[in-house]
């Protein structure tokens, strides 16, 4: 392959990308310990206690944890041999979430925007034909003959 020059690849393999992709969503769960503590009659629990709060899961976020400049630059590396389908399979991840957080969601603005933006539509289909066939369009018929050129 020729040095088109640039920048080189963060990813020499699809295994490094693939194993930097997981990291990237356990990342995003935060960490937490466990303490020890004892309620109002004495008795001990444990409590859990957040080190590093969870993280919204996004694709900006995963490109920033991949080391990438721009999420052009991480769809670009689809295209490399090998890295088509890791990438693919993050995107869906990211999309599962967005999918999922929709249905939840008091107001699923963002989701329904980024959605749109991994390719999603959303459309309404109106059927204005009646039951008993009234408001049916007639079909219409062009008839050709040949004229007379006197």
């Amino acid at each position: 392959m020729a040095d088109l020059g640039g920048r080189p690849p963060l990813f020499e393999t699809p295994e490094d990308m693939d194993k930097a992709i997981e990291a990237y969503f356990e990342y995003v769960k935060g960490d937490f310990h466990y303490e020890c503590q004892t309620d109002d009659e004495g008795k001990e629990f444990d409590k859990k206690v957040w080190d590093r709060y969870p993280e919204q899961i996004t694709i900006t976020g995963l490109c920033l944890h991949l080391g990438f400049e721009s999420r052009q630059s991480f769809y670009d590396n689809e295209k490399r041999d090998g890295f088509s389908y890791i990438i693919k399979r993050a995107r869906m991840r990211v999309e599962n979430h967005y999918e999922s957080t929709a249905q939840v969601a008091k107001t699923p603005t963002f989701q329904i925007f980024a959605l749109k933006n991994m390719g999603w539509t959303d459309r309404q289909e109106i059927d204005n034909k009646s039951s008993d066939g009234s408001m049916t369009p007639k079909s219409t018929s062009i008839v050709f003959t040949k004229g007379s050129n006197e």
